[in-house]
């Protein structure tokens, strides 16, 4: 006669074997991320608790940074900047005075450029996802303002942006693409458009792939219309698709830099978190630190909303299409 309590035992011990084993193979994985990026986010965080070395507006003296306390954060949260005659609110054009408006137009980029993008990548997948003669060339040929460098694609723009270049020739404008506070805004949004639904298309594209043709002609067969088609069947169906491509295209957006700062030739209109914290560096590290570290909290917010809501309704989306079948 077998003793359960034996067989229970040894299959405990078996799972802590195996999972001993799993471990083992987990672990140099959790070491290497640890060095790349446990270290540098512990160290920014170390960093944004420290003053910069500089100049004690009280005395003129060169002093040595020392503990900061939150005096970093509340720099760029509450606009505070120190003076001769104590802590007084940042001044109009300093770094300081425009990290709420940095905020706003990250978020305003953001925003705008992943719905464009989303929305335009969605009909170019349906383009690319029909059979016709020349289609792996249209895809290939679709893929170009994505394969070309970021720094390149900015200079390509603003040579089309200048006062005298291809834009205004064409729109018979004479507009400042580059300096004026909106114009420049729609000009980055606009080559980020460009070079970024390429990338949205072949995400939707993947997610087209996977849906049955079976299920489109069993429509057919009802006397479904095209519109009825792609509202009851092919959005349902990719929507974890597309939500994939939000929640990159989505954190790629909130850490622009390289786009307005070559474009715009550092336009305080298109500032960016990104552009605010390098512009910063090159003042202080450790207070730049500080504004990383509030950079990295808002995107890790917002990640975290856009993973626990989109996430969510991905894999309900998931469970009805098993349900379905």
């Amino acid at each position: 006669m077998s003793d359960p309590s034996g067989a229970k035992q040894r299959g405990l011990a078996l799972e802590l074997r195996q999972s001993g084993k799993a471990w083992l193979f987990v672990a140099p994985v959790l070491v290497a991320l640890a060095v790349v990026i446990g270290y540098p986010v512990v160290e920014a965080i170390w960093m944004s608790f420290s003053k910069d070395s500089g100049i004690d507006p009280a005395t003129g003296m060169f002093v040595e940074g020392g503990s900061a306390g939150f005096s970093n954060y509340t720099h760029w949260l509450l606009q505070q900047c120190g003076s001769t005659m104590g802590t007084i609110s940042c001044p109009t054009g300093t770094l300081g005075s425009q990290f709420w408006s940095a905020v706003g137009i990250t978020l305003f980029f953001t925003v705008i450029t992943v719905s464009l993008e989303a929305l335009l990548g969605l009909g170019m997948a349906m383009v690319m996802g029909k059979t016709f003669r020349g289609r792996a060339l249209l895809r290939a040929a679709v893929l170009i303002p994505w394969a070309i460098p970021t720094a390149v694609t900015a200079r390509l723009w603003e040579f089309m942006f200048q006062y005298d270049g291809v834009v205004n020739r064409v729109l018979g404008t004479h507009i400042l693409w580059t300096s004026d506070m909106w114009a420049s805004r729609f000009a980055v949004i606009a080559a980020d458009v460009w070079k970024t639904t390429p990338f949205m298309a072949l995400l939707i594209l993947a997610g087209l792939q996977v849906i049955p043709a079976d299920v489109y002609e069993a429509a057919k067969v009802d006397g479904a219309s095209a519109w009825q088609r792609f509202v009851n069947i092919t959005l349902p169906l990719l929507k974890p698709a597309l939500l994939v491509a939000v929640l990159f295209r989505t954190m790629d957006a909130l850490r622009m830099y390289d786009l307005p700062a070559i474009m715009t030739l550092g336009n305080p209109s298109t500032n960016t978190l990104s552009i605010l914290v390098v512009e910063q560096v090159r003042q202080g590290p450790n207070s730049a630190a500080a504004l990383s570290v509030i950079t990295f909290l808002l995107v890790f917010a917002i990640a975290f909303v856009l993973v626990k809501v989109l996430g969510a309704n991905a894999v309900r989306t998931q469970e009805d299409q098993r349900k379905a079948n």
